[in-house]
């Protein structure tokens, strides 16, 4: 089916950009957004060559405002509760993905928004970016994970002072924070992830894919449960053509082609 709120394109470095496409509402979510969001990350779930390394970004001059509030006004609670639902299983997609996930964040990442560029592995923000969760604010409270993975990102107390103020800050202080890994001139952010990006999909996609699931282990077990789980995922790069291939081309001084078998 086309998509009506996103746009996926692959480049030659096996690169996929995934963009908001609702410039006009500053990439508010919709409940189609939700639902193509959540079925484009659910294939990259089953089709895990897809690409080598995913972006996901804004249309426009707005990375996502979050949830689309017009939309929701006069919604029903049964309404808001079947579209959060969406919601909910949407940001379980996205951080299901074994695909490697940069957000790079081109303008306003609230709200929603934020919690989306949250559930990808590490995010790159324009210097113009601004960042809130703004939830309590509007009466609720972040929903899509944003009280698990921001304190995971900054801490538990900088993450209360987030959540609690619903005050927003600059890219700099994200970085700062800890929340994003790079803030780059505002006309620079593309070409400066796409770089990063592509060095990952270049990369052997097992080995990135069981080393991106080990490293999400390493907040959710202990130390040794953590290690069980890293030669599990490490033994499984070992049986790999890759794995050889990557011994030949360093013996043999050149780029290695990987399969991804």
């Amino acid at each position: 089916m086309p998509l009506q709120t996103l746009t996926f394109t692959v480049s030659a470095h096996r690169v996929g950009i995934l963009t908001l496409n609702r410039p006009e509402a500053r990439n508010a979510m919709t409940t189609t957004m939700m639902s193509e969001l959540h079925d484009c990350f659910a294939g990259f779930y089953v089709d895990q060559d897809a690409a080598g390394c995913l972006v996901l970004t804004g249309a426009g001059r707005g990375f996502c405002a979050g949830a689309d509030l017009k939309q929701r006004r006069g919604m029903t609670d049964d309404d808001w509760r079947r579209q959060h639902a969406i919601a909910e299983q949407m940001i379980k997609a996205v951080m299901d993905c074994p695909i490697p996930i940069i957000a790079a964040v081109n303008g306003a990442a609230f709200a929603g928004g934020l919690e989306l560029a949250l559930a990808c592995d590490f995010i790159y923000a324009a210097r113009s970016a601004r960042f809130a969760l703004t939830e309590v604010s509007l009466g609720i409270m972040p929903g899509a994970a944003g009280t698990q993975n921001l304190p995971r990102a900054v801490g538990v107390r900088r993450a209360k002072e987030i959540v609690l103020t619903a005050a927003p800050f600059t890219a700099e202080a994200a970085l700062q924070w800890g929340l994003v890994n790079k803030v780059c001139a505002d006309d620079e952010l593309m070409a400066e992830t796409l770089a990063v990006a592509a060095r990952i999909a270049l990369n052997a996609p097992i080995s990135a894919r069981q080393a991106k699931k080990s490293l999400d282990k390493a907040t959710e077990l202990d130390r040794a449960t953590g290690y069980a789980f890293e030669i599990e995922a490490y033994n499984r790069t070992v049986v790999t053509e890759d794995r050889q291939e990557g011994i030949d081309a360093f013996n043999e001084k050149r780029k290695p082609r990987y399969k991804g078998k």
